[in-house]
């Protein structure tokens, strides 16, 4: 019952699509770097367009899912999500047994 459950939501994500006035293939459409791009600036550019309605932290239309692997590799590899440095912490722990 539980994968049951964990299914549903990815069977209803592969049923989702973009709008098409959302993507176009035009030349000077966003693509995979400026993806890569916005998604990296992605927390600067969220405080900025709290106010500044001018700035958005999203291009739309762009290039379709390699804008939206550039913007995701951008959050999650580069940016906010990403791991700056390896800490390793080690924990003895000795009990003793009061005599």
């Amino acid at each position: 019952m539980r994968k049951f459950i964990l299914l549903i939501p990815l069977l209803l994500a592969a049923c989702a699509q973009q709008v098409p006035s959302a993507v176009s293939h035009a030349p000077d459409t966003p693509g995979f770097l400026f993806g890569l791009w916005h998604g990296f600036i992605f927390p600067v550019a969220w405080v900025f367009s709290l106010f500044m309605p001018e700035v958005a932290v999203y291009a739309v239309p762009n290039d379709g899912g390699w804008y939206d692997f550039g913007f995701f590799l951008g959050i999650v590899v580069f940016g906010v999500g990403a791991h700056r440095g390896r800490r390793v912490v080690y924990r003895e722990r000795v009990i003793r047994e009061p005599s």
